[in-house]
């Protein structure tokens, strides 16, 4: 009888511990995630630029304006700011008198209403390119800003005056007026001593 009763105990005390782990077990599992294909990077572009193929160009030609790092896909805004040139350029000399004298450079004029405007838009890496041709002389101040990315870069430009050919002043005229009058001069004493030697020497033969 005793027996019994201890081997009852331990079967309960089995399957009382039994019981949580079939639970357990019987509970669902977390499946791990996957992903079907990889997730591109951000895109973090770099810093706005805004750049011009030629620093100092002629009235009358073109430009490309190159931006960088700004919006996919977006409208840029380009004002155009001009200051007047009050000096020559680098590298250019001051006007100069026939007497060899400078001439002060004056102002230039605005040749039109400022700012100008205008717009580009970007690819799908935020760059654009845009030509531009001025219709003014002087200092331009080109600044790009994306409306979406309110991202701003600025450049300059130099538009001179087309190239002048060199006035003709009294000097320079009197100068070659000189030069020639007197190789004319020196050619009609040569062409005179020559007469003069041929008829000596045709009476000098006739008399001998």
């Amino acid at each position: 009888m005793r027996l019994s009763r201890i081997i009852m105990a331990l079967t309960v005390g089995l399957a009382v511990v039994a019981v949580p782990t079939a639970a357990g077990a019987a509970q669902p599992q977390p499946q791990p995630t996957t992903t079907d294909t990889p997730q591109p990077p951000p895109y973090v572009p770099a810093p706005p630029s805004l750049t011009v193929n030629r620093p100092t160009i002629f009235l009358g030609q073109t430009v490309v304006l190159t931006g960088t790092g700004f919006g996919r896909h977006e409208t840029v805004d380009i004002v155009v700011s001009v200051t007047p040139l009050a000096a020559p350029a680098a590298g250019q000399a001051p006007a100069r008198r026939s007497d060899g004298s400078t001439v002060a450079m004056a102002p230039v004029a605005y040749q039109a209403s400022a700012p100008l405007s205008f717009t580009a838009y970007t690819n799908g890496q935020g760059r654009f390119t845009k030509s531009y041709k001025p219709s003014v002389t002087g200092l331009l101040t080109f600044t790009a800003t994306g409306r979406e990315s309110d991202r701003s870069a600025n450049t300059e430009l130099r538009v001179l005056h087309k190239k002048q050919p060199l006035p003709v002043t009294g000097d320079s005229i009197g100068t070659p007026m000189k030069l020639g009058g007197g190789l004319v001069g020196a050619g009609a004493v040569m062409l005179l001593l020559t007469l003069a030697w041929r008829r000596r020497q045709r009476f000098g033969g006739a008399a001998h």
